[in-house]
């Protein structure tokens, strides 16, 4: 018998954000179990929590409901904020390092909700490379739209993020994705964003079929992606923090800050910061 915790992630709403489902001790569980309880869950991703191997506090794995990710932002986060809320003897000193896939993420939890469940967190991510995407095209074609406001790249810190930019918020509530056809796009999250009138402030949607997921409420590692990205084109100032807005459409609101060092050309900092807040646990009969 494993015990489970349903967080909602980047909100401090219960019913809101992004829903994950954790693992707090999910030691004796095989590979294969995990993905089978990924599925059971059907949540963008389930997370389990095993001892460290590699100098941090706790080890976690990240699964959708078809693959294994090395790293993905969303789950990490409210990983990291369930270990917290729960009081895993890692996560009550303030902080937590986490070993992933793309190697150690650190924690730094910033304030706590008076009744406990839900609290603030600020993370470090991998800084991705990035590159021109070789079926911009053919991805524009999926997505309904003809063109894109900024060059169609694609950026990696674990999940492979393509940036597309639209004119408006109307425009990015409008679309119209052909889901079949972006599923040819192996390994890939298309993410369409929109400028709000506030240049601190982006409207942002997410699709991956490839990753088993039609659209996602919070996307973390798209986040600071995102603010790198318009950084790199002259959107914002390179250092500049953005808010990102997302899952409206869905009516499951998620806000995710972002902020990226830079010196020169050269990223030395990626950081995401918002809200979690746990709202059900229960026993898995396994």
């Amino acid at each position: 018998m494993y015990g489970y915790v349903i967080a909602d992630v980047f909100t401090d709403t219960a019913l809101e954000g992004n829903p994950l489902a954790v693992v707090p001790d999910a030691r004796g569980l095989s590979a294969e179990r995990m993905q089978r309880i990924a599925r059971e869950m059907n949540l963008s991703e389930t997370t389990f929590v095993l001892p460290p191997r590699a100098g941090g506090d706790v080890h976690v794995r990240i699964f959708t409901p078809i693959g294994e990710l090395p790293f993905a932002g969303h789950p990490t986060f409210g990983t990291a904020a369930v270990l917290a809320v729960t009081g895993h003897p890692k996560a009550t000193g303030g902080g937590l390092r986490m070993e992933t896939g793309m190697g150690v993420v650190p924690f730094r939890f910033t304030g706590r909700a008076p009744d406990g469940r839900a609290l603030t967190a600020r993370m470090l991510q991998p800084i991705p490379d990035w590159a021109p995407y070789p079926r911009a095209d053919e991805l524009l074609a999926a997505l309904g739209l003809k063109t894109s406001t900024l060059p169609i790249e694609v950026y990696r810190n674990g999940p492979r993020h393509a940036f597309v930019g639209l004119e408006s918020v109307q425009e990015l509530s409008a679309l119209n994705v052909d889901l079949r056809a972006l599923a040819e796009h192996p390994d890939l999250a298309a993410n369409c964003f929109a400028p709000t009138g506030d240049p601190s402030v982006w409207r942002a949607r997410m699709f991956s079929p490839a990753y088993g997921v039609t659209e996602d409420a919070g996307t973390g590692s798209a986040a600071g992606p995102l603010a790198l990205h318009l950084g790199r084109h002259g959107l914002i100032t390179p250092g500049e923090a953005i808010t990102v807005r997302q899952g409206v459409e869905m009516g499951r609101p998620s806000t995710i800050r972002a902020s990226v060092t830079m010196c020169g050309q050269t990223v030395e900092r990626v950081e995401i910061a918002g809200s979690a807040v746990v709202v059900a646990d229960g026993r898995l009969y396994i």
